[in-house]
């Protein structure tokens, strides 16, 4: 027994030796340090490697032993645990032999379990730079591409194009970020773009601890978002066949991008409205058409509607018939889950009998000679069509014979064709004003959105509205003049609002009152002195609703201090309490909507009271533009409202007016 253990051992291969192993003679020791199992894709990783390269550095095993000692003629693996469930995944594939050849080392005097710790504690990875680098160099040197380059390490085609654009930077910023002065995000957010002066330029204008969103903002403030409204209308797509470049974010999810070429799309833009002004011209009759990008207010145009289309008695009772077709069709048909053939069919023949019949109302063929239409960019990049408009020079003169009177084209839509001003350009606050009052144009601007919201949800309240109009005519008939404080322009002068807060027409409320105002007008005789008779026939449901929507038009909550009406203000927010309004929905802090406008102290008590005092703490060192930008990034989807847009709650409200008027310190003039 003694002689043969003896020549088996002689026969053993000894410490160091490099020997030939089936890979199906290689198995796990239990004796390795790592007990975290390998995740799939580092196994992956391994994988690729080896199919590409081979077996770079050979595992060390110990010879596996049977209960006397006796050699089984399988190796434990005690380093290299990875490199061999690589090979297995391959063998697993078919890519390898299961008893493919693989050279290991023996170890047979070191403790297993120690060199296995050894070898994981005492290595160091290669810097981040490094790899970067010399991803760029197999890509020039050897000419491989993202794809082939991952099929090598076992990443995918996307990571290493990450790798690609990160190793490509300006040589100052890669070794910047070798010394630590630039972490792995700030990187990603200079190589947004492949401009080393550029990068560079920023480079020396930003602190260590400058945010990589707005080293992002910096890198790209000259170009156009991919989700800018200008390049969802006219398309990426379209855009890039034009000539324009696009940067595309390698670092972001969405894989969003910028178009560097303004003018480029500027010019797509008008030329694709051009084309839709003139085609809708051509289709549908008008005088004239035109195009731009942003609805021109101030060209002071009057407007005409559509008109209910007078048919015949025939027509009628064949449209009526055809629509109670449809209905029973379709409700003896309810319960399908698909719709025979031959009820299809026959319900698409209805659909285009109806249709033949045209529309329910259009336009006069004279307002149609004497009208046209604008074609604008609406802020979700979809085109926007204005029909009746009537030039000045184009206006029906009024009748001699009659009292003057407000037409419907002079009324209009006030809020589509109020002309605009500058005089609401932002300013940048000072950064040691603290907390000052907040500038009259500011306070013009909010007052304005929140007059837009209060008019829109007055509107939604017919019983509401009816008791706002009440309150006002009680308090003229029963009190002294001077003392009426009410929010209702009894008078309904249309206030346009756009000269306060150019855009507030096109927000969510401004157009819900637009369309409103249009449905309305096609609705009523484009005469006055044929409305009464429309009015008598009308229900009091449809009366209740044209008395909210005309009320409506009439709220005017702006704080302007040339008008000065605190008593009307402080109504104001009665009104909004108990309306339940909630602008939330409707405006959004950004900075070129509030943060860009007010002063240091204000942008950091706003992120205090919508985010956390920790967050706003960190915007303190900012200069005041990264500070309007990240505190826009930071309120996002908090619904916080500066307190001129926030509405109290009715037991707040109930405890008196002076409750009604929210930080009267930031507006001084509305306390007088």
């Amino acid at each position: 027994m003694t002689t043969q253990s003896t020549q088996t051992a002689a026969t053993e291969p000894q410490h160091g030796a490099e020997i030939i192993v089936p890979l199906n003679r290689l198995k796990a020791s239990d004796k390795n340090a790592r007990k975290t199992p390998h995740s799939p894709a580092t196994i992956e990783a391994f994988a690729a490697s080896i199919k590409a390269k081979g077996v770079l550095q050979p595992p060390v095993v110990e010879i596996e032993r049977n209960g006397e000692g006796a050699p089984t003629g399988a190796y434990l693996v005690t380093i290299g645990e990875g490199r061999r469930l690589g090979l297995r995944l391959l063998a697993k594939r078919k890519a390898i032999k299961r008893t493919y050849p693989v050279r290991c080392i023996v170890d047979a005097e070191n403790d297993a379990h120690e060199i296995s710790l050894d070898e994981n504690v005492t290595r160091a990875d290669m810097h981040p730079a490094d790899q970067f680098e010399a991803f760029k160099r197999l890509a020039e040197e050897r000419g491989y591409g993202a794809e082939e380059i991952g099929a090598r390490f076992g990443v995918s085609a996307h990571v290493v194009r990450q790798r690609l654009r990160l190793g490509a930077v300006a040589p100052a910023l890669m070794q910047t970020y070798r010394e630590g002065g630039l972490t792995l995000e700030q990187l990603m957010a200079f190589a947004v773009s492949e401009d080393h002066d550029r990068q560079e330029q920023v480079l020396g204008m930003i602190g260590p601890h400058t945010p990589a969103y707005a080293i992002r903002r910096v890198m790209t403030e000259t170009k156009v978002r991919a989700d800018d409204p200008r390049a969802r209308f006219v398309g990426v797509e379209a855009y890039a066949e034009a000539g324009g470049a696009v940067l595309r974010d390698l670092f972001t999810e969405d894989g969003g991008g910028w178009l560097e070429d303004a003018s480029l799309l500027d010019r797509l833009v008008i030329g694709k409205l051009d084309g839709l002004a003139e085609e809708v011209r051509e289709r549908e009759g008008w005088k004239w058409a035109e195009a731009y990008p942003d609805f021109p207010h101030g060209l002071g145009l009057g407007r005409v509607y559509p008109e209910k289309v007078e048919r015949s008695p025939e027509d009628e009772a064949a449209m009526t018939a055809l629509a109670e077709e449809y209905d029973r069709l379709i409700s003896d048909n309810d319960s399908a889950e698909v719709l025979p053939p031959e009820v299809d069919a026959r319900l698409e023949e209805i659909d285009a009998a109806l249709q033949a019949f045209g529309d329910d109302h259009a336009y006069r063929p004279d307002d149609l000679a004497r009208s046209g239409v604008i074609v604008t960019l609406s802020h979700d990049g979809v085109a926007r069509f204005e029909r009746g408009l009537v030039r000045l020079e184009d206006a029906l003169p009024e009748p001699e014979d009659e009292a003057p009177e407000q037409g419907r084209e002079d009324a209009g839509d006030a809020e589509a064709t109020a002309p605009a001003t500058s005089g609401v350009a932002s300013g940048a606050a000072e950064a040691d004003e603290g907390l000052a009052p907040l500038s009259e144009k500011l306070v013009l601007d909010l007052t304005a959105h929140r007059t837009a919201d209060l008019r829109d949800a007055l509107a939604a309240d017919a019983s509401m509205a009816l008791t706002v109009v009440v309150h006002a005519f009680a308090l003229q008939v029963f009190y002294p003049p001077y003392d009426q404080p009410t929010v209702l322009q009894l008078r309904l002068s249309l206030t346009g609002l756009e000269r306060f807060a150019p855009g507030v027409c096109e927000g969510p409320a401004g157009r819900r009152i637009a369309d409103r105002s249009e449905a309305w007008a096609t609705r009523l005789p484009n005469e006055a002195r044929d409305l009464w008779a429309v009015l008598v026939d009308m229900s009091g449901s449809d009366l209740l609703d044209l008395l909210a929507h005309c009320a409506s038009l009439g709220v005017n909550a702006v704080r302007d201090p040339h008008d000065r009406r605190p008593g009307a203000w402080a109504q104001a927010e009665t009104l909004a309490t108990a309306l339940g309004l909630d602008m939330t929905g409707t405006w959004t802090a950004t900075a070129a909507s509030y943060f860009g406008r007010v002063s240091k102290a204000r942008v950091m008590e706003a992120v205090e009271e919508g985010v956390s005092k920790t967050d706003a703490d960190r915007l303190a060192g900012m200069k005041k533009a990264d500070m309007a930008e990240a505190a826009e990034t930071l309120i996002a989807g908090k619904g916080w409202l500066p307190p001129l847009l926030r509405t109290a709650p009715p037991q707040v409200a109930d405890a008196g007016e002076e409750a009604a008027s929210p930080n009267e310190d930031a507006y001084p003039f509305a306390a007088e």
